[in-house]
């Protein structure tokens, strides 16, 4: 299959100046490496935690950064040298309600960046009202945007990046802020755009939507590709495993290293969910921690308790953990 995306050695260093007197340079790598292949049709996604380097990555990918090392390539052109032939082959999204002229309609919108993409005029009307079907706007682009929720401005955002009929789009977190129906409606309408041969990569914080749509998926920490694979071959990271989640209120950074030293446990992490805590107690699946966990949790305030195989979460805290380790991740 013919690649769509393609990089190699891909880096990004930013170089500062502190001081007056005593000037010094100092030099963050964002990105330290990247190598990465996509088909094109694929529906690619690239994971990571804050500050992993996904959206540098994106941004060396769609001509906004100028890569420090290595190659990019999309659709056979390349990101540095051919600059023009790339963009005219790609669409970008990125999450938040930025890039829309809030004033006007829909339609406003979509006719405005139609002229600035250079979509002829005489297909300007077929192709709006194409996207505003496949978006689902069909019958609300006369409305201002600033009445839109923001689901739809997410959908109108993705309309306008297909304005172009784009061969490559980056979905840069689409569902961000989201709530569960209009994820749900963004996530039909990226599975789509895959459907119809459109080569999309999206980066995304939610496994969940990873899992449902991604033909491949890349994590990335450090400013490096730490796994590769479909979501069945990752969520074998975290074979062998047994996870309890606990409700609780309040646990303490000192109970939680306690934990992580507790036989079997392989990993414990809390996230905040509301209100509420939820710890992750990752172990071995032969071994039963729960006795010991509630043991070490005596005194802060718990709610449900429940045991259950792993997903591809538990798999990317695995490979996120083993990296922050310094730990080989083998997929």
């Amino acid at each position: 299959m013919e690649n769509a995306i393609e990089a190699e050695g891909l880096r990004r260093t930013y170089r500062s100046r502190t001081g007056w007197l005593r000037p010094r340079t100092t030099e963050v790598h964002a990105v330290r490496g990247v190598d990465l292949t996509v088909g094109r049709g694929e529906l690619f996604g690239l994971l990571g935690p804050n500050g992993a380097g996904k959206t540098t990555t994106i941004k060396m990918l769609n001509t906004l950064l100028i890569p420090s090392a290595g190659r990019a390539r999309i659709c056979g052109f390349d990101v540095e040298r051919q600059t023009r032939e790339v963009r005219r082959r790609i669409g970008y999204v990125f999450g938040g309600d930025r890039g829309l002229y809030e004033r006007l309609s829909a339609l406003d919108n979509l006719r405005y960046f139609a002229e600035l993409y250079g979509v002829p005029a005489r297909e300007q009307k077929r192709r709006i009202a194409e996207l505003l079907e496949q978006v689902r706007l069909n019958g609300r682009e006369h409305e201002r945007v600033e009445g839109y929720s923001r689901g739809m401005r997410q959908r109108l955002h993705i309309a306008r990046g297909l304005l172009h009929a784009p061969e490559v789009i980056f979905l840069d977190e689409p569902s961000i802020g989201v709530d569960p129906v209009a994820a749900r409606e963004l996530r039909a309408t990226v599975a789509n755009l895959a459907a119809t041969g459109t080569t999309v990569l999206l980066t995304t914080h939610y496994m969940a939507e990873a899992d449902e749509l991604c033909d491949r998926i890349a994590v990335i920490a450090d400013g490096e590709i730490q796994a590769l694979g479909t979501p069945a071959e990752l969520r074998h990271r975290a074979d062998g495993r047994r996870v309890l989640e606990i409700e609780a209120y309040g646990v303490p950074a000192a109970a939680l290293e306690d934990l992580q030293n507790l036989p079997g446990v392989r990993e414990a992490a809390v996230e905040e969910r509301g209100q509420v805590q939820v710890l992750t107690v990752q172990s071995d699946a032969d071994v039963d921690v729960q006795q010991d966990v509630l043991r070490r949790l005596d005194g802060v305030r718990l709610g449900r308790v429940t045991s259950r195989e792993p997903t591809l979460e538990d798999a990317y805290v695995a490979i996120i953990s083993a990296t922050a380790k310094k730990e080989p991740v083998i997929v």
